[in-house]
């Protein structure tokens, strides 16, 4: 894709047409920080206990530092596939199924494989790779409207 200066646009997404069922790939990494986990819960009202209060994260929580909410992970795996794939070329988020396995906590580090598994409406699969895999991990399975690419 080039501007209207002819230059190459860099970091435009993939388009349905350029990709093949089966296709496997990896986004960029990103770990998941404290502020992320307390600007979250404060933007969305989600201050329960176990991640607003400290001192109960210290004294009785099992897991030992601030548990990330399910839907942050959620939005997290959302912004590295749209990262890596989505730029300019994605139309519609259509649906998702999503999977936790266990809990995640800050300085828990993402990176998600992905694999293409429909064309039209592209379905990518994502699956968790992280630094703690013993807590168990979480897919993430959203089906999208994508651009088809113009013709030449």
């Amino acid at each position: 894709m080039k501007d209207e200066n002819d230059l190459q646009i860099m970091g435009v997404g993939l388009h349905w047409n350029d990709v093949e069922v089966g296709d496997r790939f990896r986004t960029l990494g990103r770990t998941i920080s404290d502020a992320d986990i307390t600007m979250f819960i404060g933007a969305v009202g989600m201050v329960e206990e176990m991640s607003a209060n400290v001192e109960y994260i210290k004294e009785v929580s099992v897991i030992g530092s601030r548990p990330a909410p399910g839907s942050l992970i959620f939005c997290i795996a959302e912004d590295l596939l749209m990262q890596s794939t989505m730029q300019r070329t994605g139309m519609a988020f259509l649906e998702a199924r999503s999977r936790r396995q266990g809990p995640q906590a800050d300085h828990d580090r993402r990176h998600d494989p992905c694999r293409v598994r429909g064309r039209g409406g592209t379905r990518y699969e994502q699956g968790r790779q992280g630094r703690q895999p013993a807590r168990g991990g979480s897919s993430h399975h959203p089906l999208r409207m994508v651009k088809t690419r113009p013709a030449a």
